[in-house]
């Protein structure tokens, strides 16, 4: 992210989000990317925290990296006069393989916002590209 980036409301949410998250900050979360039309991308590197024991990351690793990278693309664009407080009220994620060895990459979209509902779509990707998991995520914000 850029310095300007940084410096709007929502490059100051994102910020908090990967900074401040201790289970996110531990995971090693790191926003690669977001833009103005609501695309994020979040990589999680290789580490033991989140290897399941056989070489690969751990399915619940996985989703916590889809839901982190669908929240912040919920938050990126989001009208924060409409509401400052948010939470995941549903993930449902397919897991499609394994990356062993590799960082995965999730690109996520923030498809329809309502009035307190959100939703986005999510994909994850090893580093050689082969998919990992994808997800829809349910985020509620409020006032």
């Amino acid at each position: 992210m850029t310095d300007e980036q940084l410096r709007t409301r929502h490059g100051k949410s994102l910020r908090y989000m990967f900074t401040k998250v201790p289970f996110v900050a531990a995971l090693g979360l790191e926003l690669v990317q977001w833009d103005t039309e609501g695309v994020v991308t979040v990589r999680m590197p290789v580490s033991d925290l989140a290897d399941n024991g056989g070489g690969t990351p751990h399915g619940g690793a996985i989703a916590t990296l889809l839901d982190t990278a669908g929240a912040a693309a919920v938050w990126n664009g989001h009208d924060y006069e409409r509401g400052t407080k948010g939470s995941t009220v549903s993930l449902s994620v397919n897991y499609l393989g394994a990356a062993r060895g590799e960082a995965v990459t999730a690109e996520a979209r923030c498809v329809r916002r309502a009035r307190e509902l959100n939703y986005a779509l999510i994909e994850a990707v090893s580093e050689s590209g082969r998919p990992v998991a994808s997800a829809i995520l349910t985020y509620r914000i409020v006032p």
